[in-house]
């Protein structure tokens, strides 16, 4: 896909994201590489998965927080920063600022979960509420950055969190050697983004592929039309994929993606479970989605490949399935 002539220009590249990965050296964690043998044999493909579910704050998303952060002038340092997010960039940005001394702000909507805003509070970051609309968000956020002075770190259109996003892929190229396929889940593209320009100059002739929700496939639709299509809040399990694409994201995209895959809500709950059952370990539907995309047998051309998938993070609201426990085995709620 070629970039529309209105994209704006692309200032990051391997570059960029190797200075990110050296920034964040000690601070965040190098996540394993895992493969497993049943998904081998269900995909037909050789696959490695990097587990960034072992991340600080359980996602990927400490790595653009603490990269943004890191990069703070001496004015932006004092007075501060805000972003606005009802998941896990809210933790990512409360810790990263925690560390580095930095006061933070987070606009999330009222009806996000509490465990989420307990999470970031308990980082330290002050929490403002706002309606679930992007446009209470944004609001929101330009009020609070008139009256405080705060500097935004925008959860995926900001090329500081697409670089630290990137650096992710790069260990994943380092750790597994030669991938013919990388791929991961879509919402906001800032983590889609820093994976394509760090797997383009990393690995130039390994395949892109981003994957979606056929529920939130916006993304997709975006880069057919040639211009961003509105998200709408789609009714999906992959909480963290209902954003719209950003305007930066849109532009690395348009340029290095092969193609997006949209996957339907059944796959994405049984690639879940697949993955909590045969490597025991914790992720999120979001996180799910690429897995999905290569069980489905969606992802043209793989047969005897090797492939990349960025597990994004394990962040599940765990209560439903404990209450649901309780109430079958114990006769009551917790």
């Amino acid at each position: 896909m070629s970039a529309p002539a209105h994209s704006p220009e692309i200032p990051i590249g391997i570059d960029q994201i190797r200075d990110a990965a050296d920034r964040l050296e000690g601070l965040a964690h190098r996540t394993p590489v895992l493969t497993c043998s049943a998904l081998d044999r269900r995909v037909g493909a050789s696959v490695f998965l990097k587990c960034e579910n072992f991340q600080r704050i359980g996602a990927f998303k400490f790595r653009g927080a603490m990269n943004a952060i890191l990069q703070l002038s001496d004015d932006e340092r004092r007075s501060g920063v805000v972003t606005h997010s009802s998941g896990n960039h809210a933790q990512a940005l409360a810790l990263a600022a925690k560390l580095a001394g930095v006061p933070a702000c987070v606009v999330m909507p009222h009806s996000a979960p509490a465990i989420k805003r307990q999470a970031t509070e308990g980082h330290g970051a002050r929490v403002v509420s706002c309606e679930p609309t992007v446009e209470s968000r944004e609001a929101t956020v330009a009020r609070l950055i008139d009256e405080h002075g705060y500097a935004l770190v925008h959860p995926y259109d900001d090329w500081r969190v697409i670089a630290g996003a990137g650096t992710a892929a790069l260990e994943l190229i380092e750790e597994s050697g030669p991938l013919d396929v990388v791929t991961a889940p879509i919402g906001g593209g800032g983590l889609m983004a820093g994976t394509c320009l760090a797997t383009a100059g990393a690995s130039p002739e390994t395949r892109l592929i981003g994957a979606e929700p056929s529920r939130a496939d916006d993304a997709r639709r975006s880069l057919e039309l040639g211009r961003i299509q509105p998200s709408d809040n789609p009714r999906t399990v992959a909480d963290g994929l209902r954003t719209s694409l950003g305007t930066r994201p849109f532009a690395v995209l348009s340029r290095h993606l092969e193609r997006i895959v949209a996957v339907e809500e059944p796959e994405i709950l049984e690639a879940m479970r697949f993955i909590w059952e045969r490597l025991n370990i914790i992720i999120e539907p979001s996180c799910a989605v690429p897995v999905a995309a290569l069980l489905s047998g969606r992802v043209p051309g793989i047969a005897g490949t090797r492939i990349g998938v960025i597990l994004t993070g394990g962040n599940v609201d765990l209560d439903p399935m404990f209450q649901h426990l309780a109430g079958r085995w114990l006769g009551h709620a917790l």
